[in-house]
């Protein structure tokens, strides 16, 4: 490789399984104006990746086409706030799976303190889209319980401890005793395993829902109404066992319920900006106080992406799985 020159983790085929991942040469990036280049240290590996890799979710217009949410690093090239030498972590459209990469300087942040690379480039993705979806789409409140499901993935573990740092009850599922002992030590008041316990019954007995945060989708969707408080909001980030839904308008109207749901990597330049500032202003003290942590599973280094794929697909993994280089 030559100093224009980078690793970066292409498919082979322009789609496949997670052995279509494979480390090729690639320019490095070009900074634009009002963009930052990093030198990666650290990049998030999400679903959402995965599902670009299977050829189901390109990246926005003027995204770069290599896989990655989420890095942390070294600032090269500055702009904004940031100059050469800055530890920070990004939120990006596209490009995370390499050496550097480039973002709009506004949305970046700076690593928290005590934090390291392989963690804080675990914060972005999960941090907005919890961020986004429960505090503003969900509404949660201090008081309120929320419902996760999914909860020891790397949104459902960053879910628990910014709920609970909002002073929320947190209710959390999982598949197997195991993830429910996990979902429990992370701080949920509430665990249950949906293979053997009845959510539903569960969150009932507890008082009921008044946000529940989704991402199985449809088979969930009519106890998640039941369990629901009055008022109470229903928010998906995705729908990993069926994007199907039957509504039933009476039920909605007399719960008086709100159906909603998002995704971030669309999102505006400006929108993006906006939740990061938000961001830091609301869940970076939490993170310096101890009560939001970075969930690290397991890392991997960038030239086996593939087997980080296929061992996130697994679903056996409790918070995030990172690539490092």
């Amino acid at each position: 490789m030559s100093d224009k020159t980078m690793t970066a983790i292409g498919i082979e085929g322009g789609k496949g399984p997670a052995e279509a991942l494979r480390p090729e040469t690639a320019p490095i990036p070009v900074a634009g104006e009002g963009d930052v280049l990093i030198r990666v240290k650290a990049a998030g590996a999400n679903r959402p990746d995965i599902v670009q890799r299977l050829g189901a979710y390109p990246p926005p217009l003027g995204a770069s086409p290599v896989l990655g949410l989420e890095v942390a690093g070294e600032v090269v090239q500055g702009a904004g706030r940031w100059k050469a030498g800055d530890r920070v972590c990004a939120l990006l459209g596209g490009g995370g799976y390499a050496e550097y990469a480039v973002v709009d300087a506004r949305h970046a942040l700076p690593v928290p303190a005590g934090l390291s690379l392989e963690e804080a480039a675990g914060l972005p993705e999960t941090v907005f889209t919890v961020f986004a979806n429960v505090f503003e789409h969900g509404a949660l409140k201090a008081g309120e319980t929320l419902m996760i499901h999914g909860a020891t993935s790397g949104i459902g573990v960053t879910a628990i401890q910014m709920a609970k740092a909002a002073g929320a009850k947190v209710i959390a599922t999982g598949r197997g005793a195991d993830k429910k002992t996990k979902a429990l030590e992370i701080g949920a008041d509430v665990a249950v395993d949906v293979t053997a316990e009845d959510f539903e019954a569960v969150a009932k007995a507890e008082g009921g829902v008044d946000v529940v945060l989704d991402m199985v989708g449809g088979p969930y969707f009519s106890k998640n109404l039941a369990a629901l408080n009055t008022g109470g909001r229903i928010v998906y980030i995705a729908a990993q066992a069926g994007p199907m839904i039957e509504v039933p308008v009476f039920a909605i109207m007399q719960k008086r319920a709100t159906i909603t749901g998002s995704t971030l990597r669309p999102r505006s330049a400006d929108e993006k900006a906006r939740i990061a500032a938000e961001v830091e202003r609301v869940v970076w003290p939490w993170v310096a106080a101890g009560k939001v942590k970075a969930v690290v599973d397991r890392t991997f280094p960038l030239a086996e992406a593939a087997e980080a794929h296929a061992y996130l697909e697994a679903g056996a993994h409790v918070g995030k799985v990172v690539l490092t280089t």
